[in-house]
């Protein structure tokens, strides 16, 4: 029996009932997931793969995880597609990107990674660019691997850290996108071009983090054009906060602007956050049959891992899909209507005054999506508190004097000493504030006026914990619109 067979035989025997796991919220079976790869359309199916080691709930040895899925809410665990093993990638299968070639096979382009000692006694892990190819099931190594080695690189650029493939075919080319940082430890994407997906070229520096200002490594780059508009999503390492823009440490960043074909390179108009939450990483995005751009992302980060998570005996999910679009020139994200075909037990309040706390019978649970308008009134914060009981809650709450969003889990049974607390400025202020929350037993996903903003975030609070509370310090006049929903007829606990 091959590791790989032994691995998918380990999954199968051990794995964990999706009872005890996120309704809609893609997990591995077991074990440890990270960053989403191959985010992808093959044979009418979507498909995604993610870094998995389901041999502890700690990250380890890179595998790639793979999923499909109709509707991108409900999704069928396939067999792991990639596992380390050959000597290019013994230490592991990284980040990538998958494509259909004109032969109609499934083609995977990730970063192998081996470990070496340096001649002064330091560990090293060498990062080449690699290629699979299979039928949506089952995927055999290129016996020409790696594609890309540190060599191909020019002179000033890190050989060492050097990965996370993006491809995509356009006029009658190859690109591939790689992370990169140069050897004073800034974050750039390079661009390289292929004729035939095998023999690699460097083109340019297609994007880079201005002298250190976004962070030193960028990973995990993703392209594609919305609305006339050239987008770059990556994920820079070592962040330093900038305001309430940024936030120490590693986070997802959005680049919006126009490419110069001369030169090769992203001329970029504005530079955001593409998240405000607590876990958001490592995003990808796929285009469906329907010409929707479709974004998803690890809902964990690097300074979170492992909080509570012994118990549960995995670590990390996938964030809800979302909807990209371009309005005004900024980047909205909604929820993909296809959660809409899960929505139950409707309940809406109109003209609601509301001046203290209160809470309604037909409002809670854990698995919800629930909106509210703000009208008007004459208050100065408002707040929800959900996954809420006499020992836990988690709150939102609108400072509508200082145009701010905050959330606190402080008291959501983190046992860690991890961030519980983050607020941000409303970039688009309204008179009205919508305010949009995805709830799924141990993550709340913000989506606030219409998704010109989100915020992303875990709580690891026990399920019992399923009250809502709407409270504010004056009058508010409000709306609420709330959906349960139901997976699979899973019934919420402690409904």
């Amino acid at each position: 029996m091959t590791y790989l067979e032994e691995t998918n035989q380990f999954i199968k025997e051990k794995k964990i009932s999706k009872k005890k796991r996120p309704y809609f919220h893609l997990t591995a079976p077991i074990g440890w997931i990270n960053d989403p790869n191959g985010f992808s359309i093959y044979n009418g199916k979507k498909h995604l793969f993610y870094q998995y080691y389901p041999y502890n709930i700690k990250w380890g040895s890179m595998h790639w995880g793979h999923a499909q899925s109709d509707d991108m809410i409900t999704w069928e665990e396939l067999p792991i597609a990639l596992a380390p093993g050959e000597e290019y990638d013994s230490f592991g299968c990284y980040s990538g990107t998958a494509i259909t070639d004109k032969n109609g096979d499934h083609v995977l382009f990730y970063t192998g990674v081996i470990e070496k000692m340096s001649e002064d006694g330091q560990r090293l892990e060498i990062q080449t660019q690699c290629l699979a190819k299979g039928d949506g099931i089952t995927y055999q190594k290129y016996e020409g691997n790696p594609l890309l080695e540190g060599k191909n690189l020019p002179d000033g650029f890190s050989k060492i850290h050097f990965r996370d493939p993006k491809v995509w075919f356009d006029d009658n080319t190859y690109n591939m996108l790689v992370g990169n940082m140069d050897d004073n430890y800034n974050g750039q994407v390079l661009l390289f071009q292929s004729p035939d997906m095998y023999n690699w070229e460097f083109v340019s520096v297609f994007a880079n983090n201005h002298n250190g200002k976004y962070g030193r490594m960028w990973e995990c780059p993703d392209y594609f054009k919305l609305d006339n508009q050239d987008i770059l999503i990556v994920s820079p390492q070592d962040m330093l906060a900038q305001g309430s823009d940024f936030y120490n440490g590693n986070h997802s960043i959005v680049l919006i602007g126009e490419v110069d074909k001369e030169k090769n390179r992203l001329k970029e108009n504005q530079i955001k956050m593409l998240d405000y939450g607590t876990e958001f990483y490592a995003a990808q995005t796929v285009l469906t049959e329907d010409r929707r751009r479709v974004m998803i992302a690890w809902m964990n980060s690097w300074d979170m891992i492992n909080a509570d998570s012994i118990e549960r005996n995995w670590t990390g999910m996938m964030t809800l899909p979302r909807e990209l679009s371009i309005r005004n020139g900024n980047l909205y994200q909604t929820p993909i209507k296809e959660i809409e075909n899960y929505w139950s037990d409707f309940f809406k309040i109109d003209e609601f005054k509301l001046n203290g706390k209160v809470s309604f019978p037909e409002i809670r649970g854990r698995a919800l999506d629930l909106s509210i308008k703000l009208k008007g009134g004459d208050y100065s914060k408002f707040s929800v508190i959900f996954a809420q009981n006499e020992d836990f809650h988690s709150k939102i709450t609108y400072n509508r004097n200082k145009n701010e969003i905050e959330f606190d889990r402080t008291f959501s049974g983190i046992r860690r000493d991890v961030v519980t607390k983050r607020k941000f400025k409303l970039t688009e202020p309204k008179e009205e504030l919508n305010l949009r929350l995805i709830l799924d037993k141990f993550s709340v996903e913000a989506f606030i006026n219409d998704g010109s903003q989100t915020m992303t975030s875990a709580i690891y609070t026990p399920i019992e914990a399923n009250g809502i509370i709407f409270e504010s310090d004056g009058v508010a006049e409000i709306e609420i619109e709330s959906h349960k929903i139901k997976i699979n007829n899973f019934e919420e606990e402690n409904e």
